[in-house]
């Protein structure tokens, strides 16, 4: 008897393709569209270029979907995550904005709403096993463990956002184009003759998508003005409209100009309400060589002393040589020799072992030289 599975069909082509590879695998196939998302409920409007659309992007995503489903002669669900997404998802990312961080609602969202929330929801229907369109792979050992991979295509893998899955998860879940070039996904689908097979990659936010940023956030953070600081000599440069709308090492959009420049974020206070630049060489600033990484999840067996191995500080960034060291059970402390520039609290530190990825947390701290760098807050 074959094995069931239950894709999440979002409308876009890396999951039509996903779907079409595992029935022709042999899986019991059925799909799934999830809605996680309610502008007009969740006050969804500065910053929204979708406000006087005749049709929201969601629902033609899910009719992009439905056209799929019955072009593969598969059974289509659809479910709404939407309070659960807000819950478990949007709320951690204000919050997180709120403390001055920058936070990946992806990672989040893979962890509590596609692998936890669909799961749940797939298997009560009967499945094996979910499925989603990312650029990742999965092996099931025979003794129960389950092993996860970069995609084949490195500028695809997408293992990055889903560090925080645990081994139960990974148990329960196939990546079915994970062994496919991206060019061959978009191939597949032109062949099949499916409408969606030149459609454009989403962007943006997951689930919520492409939103002029700043706009945004105001729906959920009242704006704030205050200073723009010379770290060097205190002195004010000009005005921000809220510490929480800039990054670490960000260069453009900070309105400020003049002798000394250019300028370039390397701080902020969220007390103080105060954002501080610097100018010269960015690096003699933002260069550090260790930081403190929380909130670990480690997919395998766990290490003991110390593990030399590679990590992502950011997605799409090269890997970098690192050192790891448990110092409780959810937290470990990152070295790295050669010095990485602008490793910012809030954002993703993925641990691999070549093909591998170990697992990931939450970056809490930042030291150069053992020195908490204290305009890293």
């Amino acid at each position: 008897m074959s094995k069931k599975v239950i894709l999440g069909l979002s409308g876009g082509v890396d999951s039509a393709v996903a779907a079409y590879v595992l029935k022709e695998q042999g899986y019991d196939v059925e799909c799934c569209f999830m809605r996680n998302w309610d502008s007009a409920a969740n006050n969804d409007y500065l910053g929204n270029p979708n406000n006087d659309a005749d049709q929201c992007p969601q629902e033609k995503d899910y009719y992009d979907a439905c056209a799929v489903a019955e072009a593969l002669g598969l059974k289509m669900h659809r479910i709404d995550f939407v309070n659960e997404y807000w819950d478990n998802v949007f709320q951690t990312f204000i919050d997180e904005y709120k403390k001055g961080r920058t936070p990946n609602p992806d990672i989040l969202c893979n962890k509590y709403i596609k692998f936890d929330h669909f799961l749940k929801y797939a298997l009560s229907l009967g499945a094996d096993y979910v499925a989603t369109g990312h650029y990742a792979r999965v092996v099931h050992n025979e003794d129960g463990t389950s092993v996860m991979l970069r995609g084949v295509d490195s500028n695809k893998d997408q293992t990055y956002f889903l560090c925080q899955l645990n081994q139960y998860q990974l148990s329960k879940t196939l990546f079915p184009i994970g062994d496919i070039e991206k060019s061959e996904v978009r191939r597949i689908a032109n062949e099949l003759e499916l409408k969606i097979a030149n459609k454009k990659d989403s962007t943006g936010i997951c689930f919520i998508g492409e939103r002029n940023f700043r706009e945004f956030l105001k729906n959920y953070i009242p704006m704030k003005e205050g200073n723009i600081i010379e770290y060097e000599t205190g002195k004010v440069l000009g005005t921000h409209q809220g510490v929480m709308y800039y990054t670490i090492g960000q260069r453009k959009g900070l309105g400020i100009g003049g002798p000394g420049g250019p300028w370039f974020v390397i701080g902020k206070d969220v007390e103080k309400n105060e954002l501080y630049v610097a100018s010269g060489i960015e690096d003699s600033w933002l260069m550090t060589n260790s930081c403190l990484v929380t909130d670990v999840n480690y997919i395998g067996e766990k290490f003991e002393g110390e593990l030399n191995c590679t990590a992502k500080f950011r997605y799409r960034q090269k890997d970098h040589d690192v050192t790891l060291k448990w110092i409780n059970e959810s937290t470990i402390l990152v070295t790295y020799a050669n010095g990485v520039a602008a490793v910012t609290p809030g954002q993703a530190c993925v641990f691999y072992s070549g093909d591998i990825c170990l697992g990931g947390g939450t970056i809490e701290e930042v030291y150069k030289d053992g020195n908490k760098l204290p305009y890293l807050k």
